[in-house]
């Protein structure tokens, strides 16, 4: 792969991976959860801040291997090709198809009211087509893919910042006793975790840039500097934004808007732009949360393609997900599988459950690959470094433990989907033992 991938581009595949759906979704299902607007904005700062440890953490693991693939680079590097393994093979089946089309399904919820969705086959129909369009663009050139990313992250950014410009300046509603009239009762440890869990969901895709670190120009400089960065940028947009939530609305407006509980009402976002913009804040907020959602979901899609190719690259995976189209250099066989599986998705489930599955998955292996550093400062102590973690040992101890007891908490609060997360993981270690006796594929990385 060539290395076309600035410093500008990385930083925009940060934000605009993360800033997708979340922040205009989840404020409802945490507010049910919680039951005040104080500990709401408490959970989404703990969540920030705990995505901003696991970033500064991968940095360093990120600058040590430079290659497309990611976490499964770092944790082959680390524990062995079996980790590796399971870590792709719950990518390839669960987060990646599940982060792609949740992003394809929020986008068909926001346009739902705006849009008629019926000649498309409705909700799910019009997430499909999303899904297919976005990967056949995926299979052109990566350096195009990087500045469309650039564009859309710019333009998503300047409409949550004219969002919080004009709940401050111009909502009629608007006031510190809406942040009040909750009250600040803890809920309790478990109703937090549940809530951080969903948090979380706002903020995943941190982890993605490392993903196309083969294509990352001055990686040493430019893999740190766009996670360390980009992981600021949407924690102080997301504080804002929440703060402007709950402060142009009564609690009981937040508590009732689109969640699983309540899939037909407005997303919160839309009821605050009515705010301040009449009947016409619902047209602009559903633009707005669609553009916001199928960026991500383009960002999404360029990035996790990189997990099965890098695996194929090393003989565990199917050799043809391996292949890179002769003129655009995109592994276009990976990217297209990647879309059957996400559109499987988006016909079978729900925003929120897809969510569910993906963080609680996803965080196993964030964990796995924390610890990691530990490892690589063991066992290369003298590898080149032009960054180290910040805060190195506590902060990757913080995130560790912390990630640990998000994981118990959810397999208590959300058994179902926390069982079929790890069914779908440990169901990989079979498929490995049978590859690797009766399929044994020669790694092209030893052909190059």
């Amino acid at each position: 792969m060539t290395r076309t991938l600035g410093f500008i581009p990385v930083l925009s595949l940060v934000i605009g991976t993360i800033l997708g759906t979340g922040v205009f979704l989840k404020a409802a299902i945490m507010s049910q959860y919680l039951g005040n607007s104080m500990w709401v904005l408490i959970a989404y700062v703990v969540a920030g801040l705990l995505s901003l440890a696991g970033a500064l953490t991968y940095a360093e693991i990120g600058i040590l291997f430079p290659r497309a693939g990611g976490e499964y680079v770092y944790l082959k590097e680390a524990f062995g090709e079996m980790p590796a393994y399971l870590y792709g093979w719950q990518r390839f089946w669960v987060s990646a198809p599940g982060t792609i089309a949740a992003y394809a399904v929020g986008t068909a919820t926001f346009a739902a009211p705006i849009l008629n969705l019926d000649w498309m086959g409705g909700q799910k129909g019009f997430a499909i087509i999303l899904i297919v369009v976005f990967s056949c663009l995926n299979c052109l050139n990566v350096q195009l893919n990087g500045r469309l990313a650039s564009v859309m992250t710019f333009l998503k950014v300047a409409m949550l910042v004219f969002i919080i410009g004009g709940v401050m300046f111009l909502s009629k509603s608007g006031t510190h006793e809406n942040l009040m009239a909750s009250g600040s009762a803890f809920p309790g440890f478990s109703a937090f975790g549940a809530a951080l869990l969903a948090a979380l969901w706002a903020y995943d895709g941190w982890n993605n840039m490392p993903m196309v670190a083969g294509e990352i120009k001055n990686p040493s400089r430019n893999i740190p500097w766009g996670l360390g960065l980009g992981v600021l940028v949407i924690l102080g947009l997301y504080a804002l934004i929440h703060y402007c939530y709950f402060y142009a609305l009564p609690f009981n407006e937040v508590l009732t808007a689109n969640s699983k509980v309540n899939p037909q009402a407005l997303p919160v976002a839309a009821k605050v732009a009515q705010s301040f913009m009449g009947p016409a804040g619902v047209l602009f907020l559903g633009i707005a949360m669609m553009f916001s959602a199928i960026g991500a979901m383009n960002a999404s899609i360029l990035t996790n393609a990189r997990v099965p190719y890098a695996m194929a690259k090393d003989g565990l995976f199917a050799t043809s997900m391996a292949k890179l189209h002769p003129k655009t250099e995109s592994p276009y066989v990976a990217i297209l599988v990647q879309a059957v599986f996400s559109v499987i998705l988006a016909m079978s489930g729900s925003f929120d459950q897809l969510t569910d599955y993906v963080v609680f998955a996803s965080w196993i292996f964030y964990a796995l690959v924390t610890a990691s550093v530990f490892r690589f400062r063991k066992t290369m102590p003298d590898a080149p470094r032009s960054y180290k973690t910040w805060g190195y040992p506590v902060v990757p101890v913080v995130f560790l433990v912390l990630a640990v007891l998000l994981l118990i908490n959810t397999l208590w609060t959300s058994p179902q989907e926390s069982m079929w997360g790890l069914v779908i993981i440990m169901a990989g270690a079979p498929v490995y033992y049978i590859q690797k006796k009766y399929f044994t594929v020669v790694p092209q990385r030893a052909t190059e």
